[in-house]
């Protein structure tokens, strides 16, 4: 299992590749949803996003031997340009496959930082390759579902308290979930432990993991058709989607594994989906108000924190995680 004391090491091993992105107190969605609201802007991150955490964690962990063999991802966006960024800074060569349907931008950003990349039909077919670059002892950089990866990514969990030691609630998006579980061991292993609920789908979008009030909660954010966490919630286990159709490509892992059900069961407070529709708006709202371009699978946080508002307080401290920020003004 990941420890507090992992994610410190984490820390410690990452500082000199990645940034130490900002958290700032925003008035106008402090107004909008009565309470006090602070903004992570991790789209600040090298590549646009959180990814390049968990990727220097995991190849900084490597032999010399391994790092001469090389790694190699699945991704169809940001996992891609984190793995490839650390790559290349660290003197590994990186191979990405990636499915045939990658907005132009994001294959792009992956050969520019300095991966080779290889275009699959679709995200299951790219994961049933890796078996054959494993063999020729190249090193698989899970997505999410490595511990490596999950202490890297949860680092940001560290870093909300540090600068926002009052919080009281954290909203993070999930895609595989190693995220939305490091930044909650993060968070809750400073907080009182309390009972885990079972699983249970509401009508209103929610699909509740715990149901115990914490001090400190951290909740989940999904879309529509890229949902897979609150679909293995509801279901006990990992649910394949027969296809990723939401506009929040970055969300579409195709399930979630043991690990990250089990971790997300275990910390997260519960799994809000919303709309795409939701998320878009979100995403024009953060742009007018926030003055930043983020991806719809940042904004849809926002959008889940207004579903959520009747659970907070005047006297809460709400952090809203913008992930990422790789989306193009032409898709947009």
């Amino acid at each position: 299992m990941i420890t507090l004391n992992d994610i410190k090491q984490a820390r410690e091993t990452i500082a000199p590749y990645v940034k130490r992105t900002p958290l700032e107190r925003s008035d106008t969605l402090s107004r909008r949803l009565g309470t006090n609201v602070y903004i992570k802007y991790e789209l600040f991150q090298k590549t646009g996003s959180f990814k390049p955490r968990g990727a220097f964690n995991t190849i900084l962990s490597l032999t010399d031997e391994q790092k001469q063999k090389g790694v190699v991802a699945v991704s169809g966006g940001n996992h891609a340009q984190g793995v490839a960024y650390a790559a290349t800074n660290l003197g590994v060569e990186s191979l990405i496959l990636m499915p045939a349907n990658t907005p132009q931008n994001y294959l792009d950003a992956a050969r520019g930082y300095g991966a080779t990349v290889e275009l699959l039909p679709n995200i299951a077919e790219a994961f049933a390759a890796i078996e054959t670059y494993t063999n020729s002892g190249m090193t698989f950089v899970h997505p999410f579902d490595d511990e490596r990866v999950i202490a890297g990514q949860g680092t940001v969990g560290l870093e909300i308290l540090e600068d926002c030691p009052q919080v009281t609630d954290v909203f993070a998006s999930i895609g595989g979930g190693g995220m939305a579980v490091g930044v909650a061991i993060a968070i809750k292993e400073s907080s009182p432990p309390s009972k885990r609920g079972e699983a249970v789908a509401s009508a209103d979008g929610v699909v509740s993991g715990r149901h115990a009030f914490d001090e400190r909660r951290v909740f989940g954010v999904e879309t529509h058709g890229a949902d897979a966490m609150a679909q293995a919630l509801a279901a006990g286990q990992p649910v394949t989607l027969p296809a990723i159709t939401s506009i929040a490509k970055t969300l579409g892992a195709p399930a979630v594994t043991e690990r990250t059900l089990k971790l997300t069961q275990d910390y997260i407070e519960s799994v809000t989906v919303v709309t795409d529709a939701e998320a878009l708006a979100e995403l024009k709202y953060i742009a007018e108000r926030l003055k930043v371009i983020c991806e719809p699978a940042s904004s849809c946080t926002l959008a889940a924190a207004e579903k959520l508002r009747d659970k907070f307080s005047p006297e809460s401290h709400v952090v809203i995680i913008l992930c990422g920020g790789n989306f193009s003004l032409g898709t947009l």
